[in-house]
């Protein structure tokens, strides 16, 4: 594989390398300006301890040169020549100083009388700095018995000794100069390996080049590059090389002096260090050589094992669970192959039970509905190449819910175990090939490849047979049914969910019917696609905005004042005109799309209360709740939403509900009711009387109204007995402290005979058919109760 960047190992290996190289580098870069730091120090400490020798190597040269003027000053001939003082002893001064000179190596002798005046010299002229310079050593040499100093003559810089003459007493001076030449350049080269040049710097300011160890040439330019310096230390350049310089001074007369300069090669200085640095390169590029392959290595060992758990990945991706990753090493790279292992063995464990599930039913181990196609299409197959039959039996308990219910779910799964279990004997039995399965809930089905119509209808009346037998359970006998729907490949369908379809269609006719088992009819489907087509219909007439809110007034029997409406939602059809509620309500409850209408009834009515209130005109609104909407956990809130956005108290609404929608789940019911209660929400019970609900358990529940339903209403000034229910509901309703209200009042007797009865409000088609909600404020403001002096009522709303 491609040592590439973009990979995790060629990223670490470059991470490595270059770690390695920066610090290789700066380790390096210290190192040598550690080397160039020391070298340089050497140097300077070279260059001090040179004009420490130096100086030490003039004073010795002193001494020899006093010692040789104290020889000539203390012989007692020259002291009786130069006592006398005559024109003979003249001669013999000048010869005795002549030849000391040479004994001494001097290059010119002088002698200095009592007055401190030149009386006899040798070797050059007499300078006015030289006598200066004799002039001024004269005390000292008296007192010290010697003195010395430099002095330039020729703009050349000569070592003076001066030594007096006694006799006892200071009678004249011997003054001897030694030339500071090349000698004496070279005698502190051999003792200190520097390079050495002596110069003079004139009264002018500018440096003259003397004698030196180098080259007349190399000594010119190094006085050449001292113009304008100030400092003692500085590199100069000489013979094509760098070399670091002290200048010393040697001898001083106002701006004139002498000077030699100590300069040191710096490459001379350096070549060890130099030779260190190569060599310290050289093991810094081996190093980072090892490194890059260490780091290499290192990479590999990383990602390797990386790219070989990819590689077992994508074939768990592939669902190949038998690879190892044989990686045995004690670091984490080793616990993360061990978490992998487990990981494919937690994996295939849990892909087996998802395939489990996926296929089989947990409670009943029977094949779920996805195995049941798999098998029913398997058989179609067969059945299309041997040119069979197949039919599908698919049956639905009866009363089971009511079981469930009654005795708890635990019972209803035990139930459902022991059915499963009499289906399974009984339809291997009649037909080995067979399959048996369970869709979900109380339903199941049986795959009959091979059999024909006659025996699958012999085993549905088997299958009936079975389950009207009791079933006994913890010591509770059950007795249950079934409605069995029947359909077969080729008759009528060609695929697996055709005959599935098909099958429950039949069933639900069969236990529409209650004829236990029904075989499929093109004439029972018409009714199915009719329905599939309104549900379609239903859920676009939303969309389109095809329903319109239409409203019922309620008002006070005893006043006639009107104190509500009842929200009703009607259907515009573009092509059937209008639908009636009875057409299309039962069926949006059936499918649920009845909780897509009674939002929006909800938000229909809370506008129209909302622009009411804004006239000054407050009602209060019923709307009418299913079973399905008491069951749906989230209706307060998504109500409370409503009246936030259209700005409507609680209070102005009042939900109907059916006994029959409270009992179908009293638990989950009674939950809903009692947050919607909590909002400040009145609730009503719908059409009292037709249920078969208990009291008592009415009683608990947070309710606010009784509306007694119109079927009892309609006859009440020609039935007694209607009359006697309607009192007595109103008596119940009054002593549990709520409030009737009676609907279907179609005459002035009828709503006279409820007023007397004590019915606190009312609606029908005598004081008004539903009318559209845009028309409500017309109406009431037209609105004159019947026979106003007959009934006591006050001021209607106007």
């Amino acid at each position: 594989m491609k040592l590439g960047f973009q990979s995790l190992e060629g990223r670490i290996a470059t991470l490595f390398l270059a770690l390695i190289i920066v610090l290789q580098m700066l380790g390096l870069v210290l190192i040598q300006r550690g080397i160039d730091s020391n070298a340089r120090a050497s140097i300077t400490a070279e260059l001090t301890n040179g004009e420490k020798v130096f100086r030490k190597l003039m004073e010795q040269n002193a001494q020899k040169r006093r010692f040789s003027a104290q020889v000539l000053a203390r012989d007692t001939g020259f002291v009786q020549a130069v006592g006398n003082d005559g024109s003979g002893d003249r001669e013999t001064i000048q010869s005795a100083l002549e030849n000391s000179a040479r004994r001494a190596r001097a290059n010119l002798t002088m002698l200095v009388d009592g007055e401190r005046k030149v009386k006899v010299s040798t070797g050059i002229g007499r300078p006015a700095e030289l006598e200066k310079l004799v002039l001024g050593l004269l005390d000292q040499a008296e007192q010290s018995e010697g003195a010395t100093g430099v002095a330039l003559v020729d703009s050349k810089p000569y070592q003076i000794v001066v030594m007096p003459v006694k006799a006892p007493i200071t009678i004249a001076w011997v003054v001897m100069g030694f030339a500071i030449d090349r000698q004496l350049a070279m005698d502190m080269k051999e003792l200190s390996a520097l390079e050495v040049a002596i110069l003079a710097r004139g009264p002018d300011g500018r440096w003259l080049a003397g004698d030196a160890t180098v080259a007349p040439g190399a000594a010119g330019a190094m006085a050449a590059q001292l113009q304008g310096l100030t400092g003692r230390t500085f590199d100069v350049d000489m013979d094509g090389g760098k070399y670091s310089a002290r200048l010393v001074d040697i001898g001083r007369a106002g701006e004139s002096g002498a000077s030699v300069v100590l300069a040191r090669s710096i490459e001379e200085a350096t070549a060890e260090y130099s030779r260190l640095e190569r060599r310290l390169v050289v093991l810094t590029i081996v190093g980072i050589i090892v490194a890059a392959v260490a780091s290499v290595l290192t990479a590999k060992r990383i990602a390797q094992p990386l790219r070989q758990l990819a590689g077992i990945a994508r074939r768990l991706e592939r669902g190949d669970y038998r690879a190892q990753t044989g990686l045995k090493r004690g670091d984490e790279i080793g616990a993360l192959a061990k978490a992998f292992d487990s990981m494919r063995d937690g994996i295939a464990k849990r892909e087996q039970e998802i395939r489990r599930l996926a296929y089989w039913d947990p409670l009943t181990n029977l094949p779920n509905r996805a195995q049941f196609v798999m098998l029913l299409n398997e058989s179609l197959e067969q059945a299309r190449k041997r040119e069979q039959q197949v039919f599908v039996l698919m049956m639905d308990l009866d009363r089971f819910k009511h079981v469930n219910d009654v005795m708890g779910h635990s019972f209803g799964d035990d139930l459902l175990r022991q059915v499963a279990g009499r289906l399974q004997v009984l339809v291997v039995e009649a037909h080995p090939e067979a399959h048996v399965a369970r869709l979900g809930g109380d339903e199941f089905v049986v795959l009959l490849p091979g059999a024909d119509a006659g025996k699958a209808q012999v085993i549905a009346a088997a299958i009936l047979l079975a389950l009207e037998q009791p079933l006994s359970l913890d010591d509770q006998t059950v007795d249950i049914g079934a409605g069995i729907g029947i359909a077969g490949y080729p008759a009528h369908g060609a695929d697996a969910e055709a005959l599935l379809s098909m099958a429950e269609v039949a069933m639900y006719a069969a236990k529409q019917r209650n004829d236990g088992a029904v075989v499929y009819d093109a004439m029972i489907d018409k009714g199915s696609e009719t329905s599939l087509s309104l549900l379609t219909e239903l859920r676009t007439a939303i969309e389109r905005n095809e329903f319109r809110l239409h409203v019922q007034p309620k008002m006070k029997l005893d006043t006639g004042e009107v104190v509500g409406v009842e929200s009703l939602v009607r259907w515009v059809h573009p092509e059937r005109g209008n639908v009636f509620p009875d057409e299309f309500i039962p069926f949006a409850e059936q499918t649920g799309f009845i909780r897509v209408l009674t939002r929006w009834v909800l938000e229909q009515s809370a506008a129209l209360c909302r622009d009411m209130a804004d006239k000054g005109i407050h009602l209060k609104v019923s709307v009418n709740l299913s079973t399905r909407d008491l069951l749906d956990q989230d209706l307060p809130a998504k109500f409370t939403d409503i009246l936030r956005r259209h700005r409507v108290a609680p209070e102005s609404f009042c939900l109907e509900i059916t006994e029959s929608a409270i009992m179908d789940d009293p638990i989950r019911a009674q939950q809903t009711l009692e947050r919607l209660h909590a909002m400040g929400v009145d609730l009503s019970i719908d059409d009292f009387g037709t249920g078969y609900s208990s009291l008592a358990y009415l009683k608990r529940l947070p309710v606010d109204e009784l509306k007694i339903d119109k079927s009892f209403v309609l006859n009440m000034e020609n039935d007694i007995g209607d009359t006697k229910i309607v009192r007595s509901t109103i008596d119940l309703g009054h002593n549990m402290g709520l409030r009737v209200v009676a609907e279907g009042i179609e005459s002035e007797a009828v709503w006279r005979l409820l007023a007397a009865l004590g019915c606190d409000e009312g609606q029908g088609y005598f004081m008004s058919r539903p009318i559209p909600g845009d028309k409500l404020v017309d109406w009431i403001r037209n609105w004159v109760p019947p026979v106003r002096s007959a009934l006591p009522y006050a001021d209607t709303i106007s």
